[in-house]
């Protein structure tokens, strides 16, 4: 595969490539298998962790009660025009999810061996932030902002509402996996959005730094 010249900041850049996806989502199947020794990530600060938090005068709504488990359809972000079919993946033989196919840039993965989304606990989306020629499915992830919904249509003929409270850029080197993966709460229902971010590493040709979007389930609907 060839990349273009130029670089993008956090939540756009290039193709996300195999060995990028292993480095994030490895650590899903460590925090998974209870493996220890996951180190924890510092405070917010430029180039380590950039975190968005909850503006000055947004009030967040309260939490719904979480749902019967029910397999996510289609993925819908308002506020970012994102409109995206679901498949679920598992993981492959080194022990990473497998992410969706780089020929279907606009499809999002949901981690299918984990929390279905509206249940009680995280359920996990991944999708890619670009391609050579055009941005991905989750090419403005990180202009999320704390009181913009992600909606998830599910099997049963409910939507699942979730309120996004936390946006985060953070560095690889300090992902936190059981942070990142972990539900906020214990009881609710929540879900996190994945993507790269960062700068793209022209010599390791990977991204320096993943988005993960958190929300949590506030309505339902039919």
């Amino acid at each position: 595969m060839t990349v273009s010249d130029g670089e993008r900041t956090s939540g756009s850049g290039r193709l996300l490539t195999g060995v990028a996806w292993a480095l994030l989502l490895v650590g899903l199947w460590l925090w998974g298998s209870d493996v220890g020794d996951l180190r924890g990530v510092s405070g917010p600060a430029t180039g380590d962790v950039a975190q968005v938090g909850r503006p000055l005068g947004v009030e967040l709504p309260p939490a719904h009660d979480p749902l019967p488990a029910a397999r996510p359809e289609r993925v819908d972000v308002p506020s970012l025009r994102v409109r995206a079919p679901v498949t679920a993946r598992g993981l492959d033989a080194d022990g990473a999810i497998d992410p969706p196919p780089f020929e279907q840039p606009g499809t999002v993965g949901w981690y299918g061996g984990g929390t279905r989304p509206g249940a009680a606990g995280a359920a996990l989306f991944v999708g890619h932030v670009d391609t050579e020629t055009k941005p991905a499915v989750f090419y403005d992830l990180s202009t999320l902002r704390p009181g913009e919904t992600v909606e998830v249509r599910r099997d049963d003929g409910t939507v699942a509402e979730f309120t996004v409270d936390d946006v985060q850029v953070v560095t690889r080197k300090r992902f936190d996996a059981k942070k990142a993966y972990g539900p906020h709460e214990e009881g609710r229902a929540e879900l996190r959005l994945i993507t790269c971010g960062g700068s793209f590493d022209k010599a390791t040709r990977t991204y320096t730094a993943n988005v993960v979007v958190s929300a949590y389930l506030t309505d339902v609907s039919r």
